[in-house]
């Protein structure tokens, strides 16, 4: 398999990168401030609204620093059915904008539906039962959001540009991802992931870590944040020996990268077991990027509704960068006088 390359982990814990001065990123609202997105959650994984600056403490490299705004962005809700329309008449079109308005819902998401293939029965139990999961979730989809989806087993494949056909996202899901022959996807209209997505990379990609990386090259051409739903069975490889699992070295850039691009891992595990070793991977990507991680070999509808209400909306965090020498650094944050978990990006280049 040859020589392992990359970091060593033996459980979830975020760790902060060296710097690299070739790394750009593209989240700060000037050069003296930084933006960052976290969702606030209770005990059940329902959304937190309503919160303002003072609710939050966070942390820069273990040392308090204060919130100068904290602005909550609502999804746009699906609206309800309705009533056909006479012959002849006509509907306005939906428009995306890269950002919504403070204080006003998000035009529309983007979300990139992520499934990691493999046909060993462990696996295949769960990504079949997880395909049929994810149609929930597209009926939920307001009129303006947008979703691709590619897959990951030898190499990534892209399998559909962003879009707003529910029925062929239906289709792409339920049917091409598991037996579908890969095919040229021509880009679509704005935003398009087709448009910038290397497919001479992607099939060069032979690790999810790869795979990641390819994908958020692709993702940081496209305004506003991004949510992917990483559906798999695991990242890393286990080292017998040691004990411990090796991400690939690609694991660095594309975690930088992700961050970037404003995308928010969710990885939800399809392998049906209570713990196994490539967990840890998936936990680390999810933790690192702001989303979460969660099971699905149990109670996979469960898990999707923890999505759809994380999903729901999420809140704009901005303060004045400290005065720290460049490179990267830690990010907690926590919640005050409520009770409840607050997701968000591991760190933010300074």
């Amino acid at each position: 398999m040859g020589l392992l390359r990359g970091v060593a982990l033996v459980g979830l814990a975020a760790f902060v990168p060296q710097a690299d001065p070739q790394i750009r990123f593209g989240e700060r609202v000037d050069v003296e401030r930084v933006l960052v997105e976290a969702r606030a959650v209770d005990g059940a994984g329902m959304p937190l609204p309503g919160l303002g600056p003072k609710d939050f403490r966070l942390k820069v490299d273990g040392k308090v620093v204060p919130l100068e705004s904290a602005h909550w962005v609502a999804a746009a809700q699906k609206e309800p059915e309705a009533e056909p329309l006479p012959d002849g008449a006509t509907t306005s079109a939906f428009v995306v904008t890269p950002e919504p308005a403070e204080g006003e819902a998000a035009p529309g998401r983007l979300i990139v539906f992520f499934f990691q293939k493999d046909f060993e029965e462990s696996r295949l139990t769960g990504l079949l039962q997880m395909q049929k999961t994810a149609l929930s979730i597209i009926h939920g989809l307001a009129p303006g959001d947008r979703a691709a989806v590619v897959s990951f087993d030898s190499h990534l494949k892209l399998r559909l540009d962003f879009t707003t056909d529910r029925e062929t996202l239906r289709h792409v899901i339920g049917n091409v991802v598991l037996l579908g022959r890969a095919r040229y996807i021509s880009p679509g209209p704005p935003p398009s992931l087709a448009e910038h997505f290397d497919g001479e990379r992607a099939r060069k990609a032979s690790s999810p870590e790869t795979a990641l990386l390819v994908l958020a090259d692709a993702l940081k051409e496209l305004p506003g944040p991004k949510t992917l739903v990483f559906v798999g069975w695991g990242m890393g490889r286990f080292d017998a020996r040691s004990g411990s699992v090796t991400l690939d070295r690609d694991y660095g850039p594309a975690r930088r990268t992700l961050m970037e691009a404003r995308v928010t891992v969710f990885c939800l595990d399809i392998t049906n077991a209570d713990y196994h070793s490539l967990e840890v991977g998936l936990q680390q990507v999810a933790a690192d990027t702001g989303g979460f991680y969660a099971r699905t070999h149990l109670f996979p509808a469960q898990a999707m509704r923890r999505l759809e209400a994380a999903l729901s909306g999420h809140y704009v965090l901005t303060f004045e960068k400290p005065h720290l020498p460049p490179g990267p650094h830690a990010i907690e944050i926590d919640l005050v006088g409520h009770k409840g978990t607050v997701f968000a990006k591991s760190f933010y280049e300074g």
